[in-house]
This record gives structure tokens, C-alpha cells and sequence, in this order.
């Protein structure tokens, strides 16, 4: 599959920006994976990175697919990442996540067929004051209930 033009421009300017520093791939992947559409990063995207680096494709393989916060499969605009720790869980987190697959008609990790919203269930994110918590993309929503979650997801749909 051959990369768009507009994959290639945001990889290149990433990779620029750390200097194109192998000790940096973490969040090179990272901030990649959030500024292009679908926020994932596929073999293509992989390996367009390995070769820009100049690094082992199996590296960049490696990283994403070791850590949690990088995807291998298209997401949806908004990412909902439902914290899975203790603290959320004692707070009724497996409500919270009955309340999310029902208002969107999706299971915990798929995405809605608009392309909008994917559901995931996260490691601890430090919210644990406020749980049960959500990160949508980098924006943690905390002391959830169904009401909260109906009009953050309306808010959400809006912002299209």
C-alpha cells in the first residue's frame, strides 16, 4: 500500500522535530499516532518510520505493539479509555463501561460505525481521585455516571 502524502509530511516533521533520535521512537510513534487519521499505525506507517530513522523495522514493530497506548488498528475520532485499575473498578467502572457500549451500540474495543468514538479499556491513568474516570484522548472525565455520560458523548457528536 502506498502511504498518502499527508502520512508521509506529519511522520517526517515528527521525526525532524526529535532530531530523528532512535532514543526518542516512543514518542516519535506516539505523537504520530495522534496527528494522523485513524490514530493507529499500521505495518505501512511502521515501516515508512523505520526507514526515515534508518532503524529495523522489528524495532519499531516492537514498540508498537508493546505498549498499550499504540494501536496496530484504526480508532475513532474520540478514544475513550476507560480506566481498568482498582480504584475505577470499586467505583463501578463495569457500569460506566455497560452505560458507554450501550449509548454508542459498540463493545469494548470496536468503533462506531461513524468512525466518532472507540471504546477501550486502559491501564491506571492517575484519576483515581475522581473514579470512575475516561480518557478522551488526552482529557480525563472523572466521577461518572450515566447522566455525565449521555451528555458528554452528545458534546462529543457535536464537535464533529
Amino acid at each position: 500500500m502506498k502511504l498518502p502524502e499527508e502520512i508521509k509530511k506529519v511522520c517526517k516533521n515528527i521525526i525532524e522535530y526529535y532530531d530523528n533520535n532512535p532514543s526518542d521512537l516512543l514518542q516519535i510513534v506516539l505523537k504520530i499516532q495522534r496527528q494522523i487519521p485513524g490514530k493507529f499505525i499500521n505495518f505501512d506507517i511502521a515501516k515508512y518510520i523505520a526507514d526515515e530513522m534508518q532503524i529495523p523495522l522489528s524495532k519499531v514493530s516492537e514498540v508498537v505493539t508493546y505498549f498499550d497506548a499504540l494501536s496496530t488498528k484504526k480508532r475513532g475520532k474520540y478514544i475513550l479509555g476507560l480506566c481498568n485499575a482498582t480504584a475505577c473498578s470499586l467505583n463501578g467502572k463495569d457500569k460506566i463501561k455497560e452505560i458507554f457500549e450501550r449509548e454508542l451500540g459498540i463493545k469494548e474495543g470496536e468503533t462506531t460505525e461513524d468512525g466518532l468514538f472507540t471504546l477501550e479499556l486502559v491501564p491506571c491513568f492517575g484519576a483515581c481521585d475522581v473514579a470512575p474516570a475516561v480518557r478522551v484522548n488526552d482529557n480525563v472525565v472523572g466521577r461518572l455516571n450515566e447522566e455525565k455520560i449521555k451528555a458528554l458523548i452528545a458534546k462529543l457528536k457535536g464537535a464533529k
